[in-house]
């Protein structure tokens, strides 16, 4: 394909080229783009029929190839064209076809002067007409990014001018509202993280409840208790047993006797269940997890009245049917439904409630030795003084020591009393004493316990 051909400028009369006039009534044209250096000496064209008389004779080749003129940046962002330049190819071969646009209506710039001068292009039909022009295939080198060797190819990056995008008036960041901060209000004190319901007696006495079946000393004085109870009994009622006659005594008495060391077994576990937490610094932790003093006192009160009430009764139980089984026909004396209650339950309230009143000077006093010790001289040390007391003088204090002593109470539960007692109490007279005293002894440990620190 061949491009039109262009004028050769004249010589001026003082030997200088003339500049290149564009045709009459032509509207002017914007200088075409800067043309690529010749890969090869270009064929000699043919003067065009429009040229003045006196031709110029034609250029001779370049000596040496000229630099690229680099082209001026752009001023704002455009289409960008990646121009390749490589070492030259022998001419002839096929060329790559590279389209320019020639804008109307911008004004001609002189041609560099050791370029020759380009031809004015033709007059365009309507603007923006494309000029097609054709140069030389190179030959498939890799590039180089300028460097010295002879092959070196050059990368131009050439950006054309786009219309400014119209500017966005700024937005306003949103600002999300701030989240209240995760603490506690002022003033609201400490808040836990740990969700927590709010607690009660319940779940103090699981607690307590907790601790007591937990322990060796419950199953070693509870046992103890039940071994004796049911032990002594069983061998009193077969020794008393051979006998051909008891007289008028209840059959349900000889339990007694079993009962009164029995209750040696309990009054230290009352003691133990709470002094123990004291020795080993437990109650703080206690204390901690429930701040409220009687609370606490009221759970471990609770259930220890409870295992003990239950263990009890179950062993007088058993020890009241085998002596009414063994000694029923030996008596004459009959054994009614108020007999065998207060043989039973009556005497298992009286045991419990004095093991209470351990409980509470355990609590009192802090110290498991002393608080047992205190305890053991309560139920025996009275029986004891009034055996010694044989003088006339004394013998009103005596019959009050012997009658309102612990054993003879007992006995009183279980329907006699002893024979050289004058006075003391009758009937269920002694649970109530008993009970009464727990509960003052209760009441002024949870007194202390309030005032004093762990």
């Amino acid at each position: 394909m061949t491009s039109p051909q262009q004028p050769q400028p004249e010589p001026a009369a003082n030997g200088t080229e003339a500049q290149p006039q564009p045709a009459p009534g032509t509207p002017p044209q914007a200088p075409a783009a800067p043309p690529m250096p010749p890969a090869a000496p270009a064929v000699p064209q043919a003067p065009p029929a429009q040229a003045a008389p006196a031709q110029a004779a034609p250029p001779a080749p370049p000596a040496q190839q000229p630099a690229p003129e680099q082209p001026a940046p752009a001023a704002e962002a455009g289409t960008m064209m990646l121009q390749a330049q490589q070492a030259p190819a022998p001419a002839g071969e096929a060329g790559t076809m590279m389209l320019q646009a020639q804008t109307p209506g911008q004004p001609p710039q002189p041609a560099p002067a050791d370029r020759p001068a380009p031809a004015p292009a033709a007059p365009p039909r309507e603007a923006g007409t494309m000029m097609l022009q054709a140069q030389p295939m190179p030959e498939p080198q890799p590039l180089a990014a300028h460097g010295p060797g002879k092959d070196a190819g050059t990368m131009m990056l050439q950006a054309q001018p786009q219309a400014p995008a119209p500017a966005q008036a700024p937005q306003p960041y949103a600002q999300a509202p701030a989240a209240p901060p995760a603490g506690p209000a002022p003033g609201a004190g400490y808040v836990s993280p740990i969700p927590a319901s709010p607690t009660h007696l319940g779940h103090a006495l699981a607690s307590e409840w907790t601790k007591i079946r937990s322990v060796r000393s419950t199953i070693w004085t509870l046992g103890v208790m039940a071994v004796l109870v049911l032990g002594i009994g069983a061998l009193v009622a077969t020794a008393v047993s051979t006998n051909e006659s008891i007289g008028a005594t209840p059959p349900l008495f000889f339990g007694f006797f079993g009962m009164l060391l029995g209750i040696l077994c309990v009054l230290p576990l009352g003691v133990l269940v709470v002094s123990s937490e004291y020795g080993t610094g437990m109650i703080r932790t206690t204390l901690t997890a429930c701040p409220a003093r009687g609370r606490v006192l009221a759970a471990k009160a609770l259930v220890f009245f409870g295992l003990t009430f239950v263990v009890t009764t179950v062993v007088t139980g058993l020890v009241a049917i085998m002596d009414n089984a063994l000694l029923g026909d030996l008596s004459r004396a009959e054994v009614t439904g108020a007999e065998w209650l207060k043989s039973t339950v009556g005497v298992s309230l009286y045991v419990s409630f004095l093991g209470l009143l351990a409980l509470a000077v355990g609590s009192l006093i802090r110290h498991s030795a002393g608080a047992i010790t205190i305890m053991i001289g309560v139920v025996l040390l009275p029986f004891v003084l009034s055996m010694f007391m044989l003088t006339d003088s004394l013998s009103d204090l005596r019959n009050f020591l012997l009658g309102y002593s612990i054993p003879n109470q007992i006995t009183v539960m279980y329907g006699s009393k002893f024979p050289f007692v004058d006075g003391g109490p009758a009937g269920w007279e002694p649970l109530w004493i008993v009970m009464g005293i727990a509960a003052l002894a209760l009441g002024g440990a949870y007194a202390v316990m309030r005032q004093r620190d762990v």
